[in-house]
């Protein structure tokens, strides 16, 4: 008898749901995780055919904002890809169970799916007074990572925290906070920063290796490149504004209130690589910048250092130039002034052109009056 495949689509079929349903699901899916339409028949067949994964969640120094995130996805939603797409072994803070048949529970999984399992982890990790700062089950959260990591065939850093450190890495650190990546190696890790990392980003994520058994294609510093392959700067919607040096100057001005770039009030879009413009948050509704803040760069490293929020940025990175925002205006005001000069010789020449076609026109009527035109008459 052949063995049977805890796929995808096992999974619809003994749910009753239709093959259209499915197929919707993967084009759905196919959508979400930045694949092009053509890659479709692709992702069916890894619906069809790859074994749902096994996941532990580990929670280390952090505030559980990441997992506040995660349940409110909704392309896929939460409740779908936890009951339907993946197992979910292991989470202190969504499990039902808790104490030590809950810590049990985690040893099992560790042992019977070595090597098969997916490892996310929420937090980053202290080192100082080896680790005491963080302990969970009465051991130190250092431990418990490195025990689940030895496993892991792969392992997502969920979070600013997992990903850089997090807040409580902030100078002077004191409790030594680093980032996963800092401790454990020689594992596949992803890195998916935010403070909190979207909603659909964090599900898209354990959906590609879901369906695909292997990491997303990753940037230089290790974050997927369809999620992490724009600045929110390509993407903002007041773009436009900045490209013609309108700036908002203070959160109370005319300016702001119609929209203009926020850049001079500290917005670090043009810097910072997320997919905040694109996918936005709760169901696409809005994000910071729409609700009239500009972007703290949350998703960047050490972003809880990097001068203060609200101070503008000194440079701003383009094709092939580093330029001010002051600059920026200067050149669109030159611009708009290079333009009414240019539209008002165009005019003038114009006009002499239409002048000189009516004189000939009217001389070979015979009407011309020399006198009468010299002397600023009309014809």
């Amino acid at each position: 008898m052949k063995n049977r495949i805890n796929s995808l689509w096992t999974l619809f079929q003994e749910r009753r749901l239709s093959r259209r349903t499915f197929m919707k699901s993967c084009v759905a899916l196919t959508a979400i995780l930045g694949l092009p339409p053509t890659m479709l028949d692709t992702v069916v067949k890894a619906a069809e055919t790859t074994e749902l994964p096994t996941v532990i969640w580990l929670h280390g120094h952090e505030c559980t904002g990441c997992s506040e995130s995660f349940i409110r996805s909704s392309s896929p939603f939460t409740s779908d890809v936890i009951l339907n797409m993946i197992s979910l072994e292991y989470d202190d803070t969504l499990a039902a169970a808790s104490g030590a048949p809950l810590e049990e529970h985690l040893e099992k999984i560790i042992k019977e799916k070595a090597g098969k399992y997916i490892l996310a982890v929420e937090g980053g990790v202290p080192l100082d007074e080896d680790g005491v700062y963080c302990t969970v089950g009465g051991r130190t959260f250092k431990e418990s990572l490195l025990e689940a990591a030895k496993g892991a065939a792969a392992i997502i850093e969920y979070g600013s925290c997992a990903s850089w450190g997090g807040i409580q890495a902030a100078k002077p650190n004191p409790t030594n906070t680093v980032s996963v990546s800092s401790v454990v190696s020689g594992k596949p890790i992803i890195k998916v920063p935010g403070c909190p990392p979207i909603p659909e980003v964090m599900t898209g994520v354990i959906m590609h290796y879901a369906l695909f058994g292997q990491i997303p294609p990753l940037d230089s510093q290790g974050r997927p490149k369809q999620f992490y392959g724009n600045r929110i700067h390509d993407t903002c919607y007041r773009r436009a504004f900045f490209d013609s040096g309108l700036f908002v100057e203070k959160f109370d001005d005319d300016a702001s209130k119609s929209g203009w770039c926020l850049y001079k009030v500290g917005c670090r879009g043009p810097q910072t690589y997320n997919s905040c413009g694109n996918l936005r948050w709760w169901n696409g509704l809005s994000y910071p910048i729409q609700s009239g803040h500009g972007c703290i760069g949350c998703s960047e490293k050490g972003f809880w250092d990097n001068d203060v929020f609200y101070k503008r940025l000194p440079d701003i990175p383009l094709a092939n130039t580093i330029t001010t925002a002051d600059t920026i205006g200067t050149v669109a005001a030159v611009g708009a002034t290079a333009a009414v000069i240019v539209h008002g010789a165009a005019t003038l020449m114009r006009n002499k052109i239409l002048d000189m076609k009516e004189e000939k026109r009217l001389k070979e009527q015979g009407l011309w009056d020399e006198k009468k035109h010299n002397n600023g008459g009309g014809h």
